[in-house]
């Protein structure tokens, strides 16, 4: 028997994405129409979801183009959003508004490379984000028990809560990719046994996005 589900929806292409800038708070203007597209066709999929089984919460983290998301998905499912800080992704700190290219060249890789040392001035370190952050999706989770949550989230969310539910150490090398606008769902099942655990249904799925021209993955 399933009780939790997590639906994590990461938010459509945005401008900040196609000129290859770290969009930080500073920065993110938002999605781009192939961005939209995406949201749109991400809210019809979950509404024919939402028909069969409800959803029970929306959860958006601050920055724009997650709001735009997690706004599309409201209005499709006529389920309110809640912006919550602790879907935010890192903190870039100087970086914000760079080029990732001059960020990563800089700090002599991406966040992952040297995942306890800052990549910019005032930054998180990487493994500092997701022990923040995987604290803040357990408060979360422990919150709606029992429940069918969704979240307008960062990739780095995702990988979060990859992290979180795998029981991945901080640190790990193990990387996951996670597509604009694709679906990772996880599922606490319980057995007739009393037994529990997390299970991943599926990962950067985007087979809604194949009539937008979108490679479909899962």
């Amino acid at each position: 028997m399933i009780t939790t589900e997590l639906v994590f929806v990461r938010h459509g292409e945005a401008q900040c994405n196609v000129d290859g800038l770290v969009g930080g708070p500073r920065t993110c203007t938002g999605m781009t129409n192939r961005g939209y597209a995406q949201a749109e066709q991400i809210s019809l999929r979950l509404a024919s979801e939402h028909r069969a089984k409800p959803f029970d919460a929306l959860y958006a983290g601050p920055r724009i183009r997650l709001r735009q998301t997690a706004e599309i998905i409201s209005q499709a499912l006529q389920l309110p959003m809640r912006t919550d800080d602790r879907v935010d992704g890192p903190v870039h700190g100087a970086a914000d508004g760079r080029p990732w290219t001059e960020v990563k060249t800089a700090a002599d890789g991406g966040p992952h490379a040297h995942p306890d040392k800052p990549w910019a001035a005032g930054s998180d370190t990487w493994n500092g984000y997701l022990a923040r952050a995987g604290r803040f999706l357990q408060e979360l989770i422990d919150q709606h028990k029992g429940e069918r949550v969704l979240f307008a989230a960062h990739g780095e969310t995702v990988i979060v809560a990859h992290t979180l539910l795998l029981g991945l150490p901080i640190g790990s090398p193990a990387g996951f990719t996670v597509s604009h606008g694709s679906i990772t769902r996880w599922q606490h099942h319980l057995n007739h046994l009393g037994q529990r655990r997390w299970m991943l249904d599926r990962h950067n799925d985007t087979e809604h996005l194949a009539a937008l021209g979108q490679e479909a993955a899962s």
